[in-house]
């Protein structure tokens, strides 16, 4: 089972380095946007726009086929006992995140103030 964890681990980071590839494609093509002559921003704009929407796309469709290998893993992990989901690689690094996320939902509420 701890095979299956470490890869499902590999696949999310694997994702996470697609994303910021992308990221810094986006920030490229869009720096060339922004210092084109005015003649040739319309058509970078939709290169843009139609790139965008294009990784979207693709990135749903990944998303929509992990979160259901995730699921099926969690159900794996409840069946094998308490124990089992604490030892994986994956749900630690979903608690790390939470445990970001519950830091920056305190933060915002001190700002608040």
């Amino acid at each position: 089972m701890m095979e299956r964890c470490q890869k499902m681990k590999e696949q999310k980071q694997k994702v996470m380095a697609e994303m910021k590839t992308q990221d810094a494609e986006l920030s490229e093509q869009i720096a060339r946007m922004n210092s084109a002559p005015e003649d040739k921003k319309l058509g970078l704009i939709a290169a843009v726009v139609t790139h965008m929407a294009e990784q979207r796309s693709a990135m749903n469709a990944q998303m929509g086929k992990m979160q259901g290998e995730m699921m099926q893993h969690m159900m794996q992990h409840m069946q094998m006992g308490k124990e089992s989901m604490s030892q994986c690689p994956m749900m630690k690094g979903m608690k790390d995140m939470d445990d970001k996320s519950v830091g920056a939902h305190k933060e915002h509420h001190e700002e608040q103030k």
